[in-house]
């Protein structure tokens, strides 16, 4: 049984909304039309720019809304009048009200970027690998009024790689995620979707990340400064200072050495990496940075310019 084709309405805003958009637009269902956040600066020179779902829906003729406030009524009333069978929701941004949950024949049914119930909210891939996970995966649930609570229709699992950075994750999510979402749309539409509630014992969170968190705390062991090195890549960076000088780490891996040096404490310097020193007497390999204002270089690279003795710590500022 395969059913009709639905209607559906799409809210979502960042890159990693748009293979899920893309593949409906694909699909033999009909994207009717696409709710996305307003234009916003971005960028280190603040200019107005189109998020990635808002381009795809222009470049493709879908139409587009943009509101300021959901709860607006010409939001709902722009909705009614798509008539939708389904929502479809990936990284819109917003908690969608429950005026809005109710137009869609089929409820709304969102893309998740964790294995849920753990990593409910706005950083998950994020805050999997600042945690140190070993696997991760993608959910496609029904929206609920609670923040990612609703039942679950499918999942997809992946590992996570011990250098393995966000950004990667993240947009290998979204093809997964995308694919699975056709499936469960494919299931509603012949009546055969089936979905089970969450454990809500098992939650955890994963709260929208701050700039603040990119600075490093050196007396943590390696493998948690490693992490917080991969996980807020690539926003906000984890950075520290060295000589009066903001440096983001780009690249680091675990070192084997162990270090007596006080943690932050510049051991070694070898042609490809610095080796400095962090709690619990470890030692972490820098091999790449990204000095203030500049590219992302190899620690060879930046050497060249900036010369650094043993002993050289990095610190606050």
């Amino acid at each position: 049984m395969v059913g009709r084709a639905l209607r559906v309405v799409f809210f979502g805003t960042p890159q990693f909304a748009v293979p899920t958009l893309e593949h409906l637009a694909a699909s033999r269902h009909e994207v009717r039309g696409v709710v996305t956040q307003p234009d916003r600066a971005r960028g280190r020179g603040q200019r107005v720019v189109p998020a990635p779902v808002k381009d795809f829906s222009v470049r493709h003729g879908i139409p587009l809304i943009q509101p300021e406030r959901l709860r607006d009524p010409s939001v709902e009333a722009t909705l009614r009048s798509w008539e939708p069978d389904l929502g479809v929701v990936a990284a819109y941004g917003r908690i969608i009200p429950p005026v809005l949950l109710a137009v869609p024949l089929h409820g709304m049914i969102n893309v998740h970027a964790s294995l849920l119930p753990k990593y409910r909210g706005a950083a998950p891939v994020q805050r999997a690998v600042i945690a140190g996970e070993t696997e991760t995966g993608v959910t496609i649930m029904r929206v609920a009024e609670a923040l990612d609570t609703g039942d679950m229709f499918a999942h997809a699992t992946r590992p996570i790689g011990p250098d393995e950075k966000s950004e990667t994750i993240e947009h290998d999510l979204a093809d997964r995620g995308a694919r699975l979402l056709v499936d469960v749309v494919d299931a509603i539409a012949a009546g055969s979707a089936h979905s089970e509630p969450q454990d809500d014992a098992r939650s955890t969170y994963a709260p929208r990340l701050t700039r603040e968190e990119g600075l490093i705390d050196w007396s943590l062991p390696a493998t948690d400064i490693h992490n917080r090195v991969r996980g807020l890549s690539p926003w906000p960076h984890a950075y520290s200072h060295l000589d009066g000088q903001r440096l983001i780490l780009t690249a680091t891996q675990v070192a084997a050495d162990r270090s007596d040096e006080s943690p932050g404490t510049i051991v070694r310097i070898l042609p490809d990496r610095l080796l400095v020193a962090t709690g619990q007497g470890g030692q972490i390999a820098i091999r790449e940075v990204q000095p203030e204002g500049r590219r992302a270089m190899a620690v060879r690279d930046y050497l060249a310019g900036h010369p650094i003795t043993p002993g050289a710590r990095f610190g606050n500022r």
